[in-house]
């Protein structure tokens, strides 16, 4: 992965334990992704609102780690591929506590109906 400033900081925390956008209208993911510039905590493109590749559309941070628990590995938009990085600033996922999908209290019971 290229870990030059502007793609990966490894100092900056993450936004919080779940997509602040979903958090913020109501909605909720399959799996979190974190941006490795800026700790933007956004969904997965399972999920229906496809917080993270937005992100990564609307700022050009290109490279994502998963913010799932015991889960380490990057995505880097611009090649499509996956790999390792460096370690980034604690949490390193979710709360173990959190349920997938989550939030809880947010998950229709039709979710699988409406995963991508």
């Amino acid at each position: 992965m290229d870990d030059s400033a502007n793609v990966i900081d490894p100092s900056a925390p993450p936004s919080g334990p779940g997509c602040r956008e979903c958090l913020d209208g109501g909605g909720w993911w399959v799996h979190l992704r974190r941006c490795a510039a800026c700790g933007h905590v956004g969904c997965c493109d399972s999920s229906p609102a496809q917080h993270a590749t937005h992100h990564f559309e609307e700022t050009g941070h290109p490279v994502m780690q998963s913010f799932e628990p015991g889960e380490d590995w990057f995505f880097d938009f611009r090649s499509g591929r996956a790999g390792r990085g460096p370690e980034l600033a604690p949490p390193s996922s979710r709360p173990e506590d959190q349920p997938v999908p989550g939030p809880a209290d947010q998950v229709p019971a039709d979710w699988r109906d409406r995963i991508h």
